[in-house]
């Protein structure tokens, strides 16, 4: 099973930079978009009408991806005070249970995410004339990243492989 693991990390791995790479992207376009606007409105006494919301679409979707990303690495919002106590079967058991939680989330991401979506789907955005869904589908895709990172993470623990935890040593693949 820690081949399987290992294997499974190094795809999950991939999976995450791809993610951070378009997560990264995004923040550039977004500074990029609100700096033109600047530049138009300030200097050249126009505006683009489509800056504020494509700005506002891509930062869903840098934020969603990284936070993803920052669960898979072991960033996540998480209390440690009881595990401080607790011999190292203990906090495997409650790091489990927390990954389930949060992976719990991700499908709770998913659903309503997708329930968002299906609800905009056939309203446009004016100043992109792209559907509403756009904005909910980082949501969506945030929520799978989620629910593959928390179980990947659950997984590597079953099979006896470390996970990331935030100040600790690296996920080793």
């Amino acid at each position: 099973m820690q081949n399987t693991m290992k294997s499974l990390a190094q795809l999950t791995s991939l999976l995450a930079r791809i993610a951070l790479w378009i997560a990264g992207i995004g923040l550039i376009l977004m500074t990029v978009f609100i700096a033109a606007q600047v530049f138009w409105r300030y200097i050249l006494n126009s505006s683009l009408i489509w800056s504020e919301p494509a700005s506002v679409m891509i930062m869903g979707w840098f934020i969603f991806l990284g936070a993803a990303v920052g669960i898979r690495e072991g960033y996540h919002l998480s209390f440690d005070i009881v595990l401080y106590l607790l011999p190292e079967r203990g906090k495997k058991v409650l790091h489990s249970i927390s990954d389930a939680v949060v992976a719990a989330f991700g499908l709770g991401m998913i659903y309503y995410g997708g329930e968002l979506a299906k609800k905009t789907m056939h309203n446009a955005i004016p100043s992109l004339g792209i559907s509403g869904a756009w904005d909910f589908i980082p949501i969506i895709a945030g929520g799978v990243l989620v629910v593959i990172f928390c179980v990947e993470r659950i997984l590597r623990r079953a099979a006896g492989l470390s996970t990331a935890r935030f100040g600790e040593t690296e996920l080793e693949d």
